[in-house]
């Protein structure tokens, strides 16, 4: 299964930036989908999940109110609007797909660097 995450870059705090994830081969009706991210000597963590219905979307408490979770069915897209970037969100972030209680592929990752 294909998942590119693009959008990736270099910004100061406060910042925002937009994370894509293109997903052809992808039945966003049967899957959740879902962000991760891995930060520099840490465990990867997932930052946010969007259900299959499209109907709950969750967020680790570290980003609640700064990051949106969203997805085009027709452009077989999933997004991630970050808002209010801060240095603890640098990481390589990745879109993955899986069920509500894991994420089991995730594609290749796109690089979030955030400084002060």
């Amino acid at each position: 299964v294909q998942l590119q995450a693009s959008g990736g870059g270099w910004v100061q705090s406060g910042a925002s930036l937009r994370l894509t994830c293109d997903a052809p081969q992808v039945t966003f009706e049967n899957s959740w989908m879902y962000w991760l991210r891995q930060a520099p000597g840490k465990d990867l963590e997932w930052v946010s999940r969007i259900s299959s219905d499209g109907r709950a979307r969750n967020y680790r408490d570290s980003v609640k109110g700064r990051f949106t979770i969203s997805r085009d069915l027709e452009k077989k897209a999933l997004y991630l609007q970050m808002n209010d970037l801060k240095v603890e969100d640098t990481a390589l972030y990745y879109c993955a797909i899986g069920n509500k209680w894991q994420w089991t592929i995730k594609g290749q990752g796109t690089q979030v660097t955030v400084s002060s």
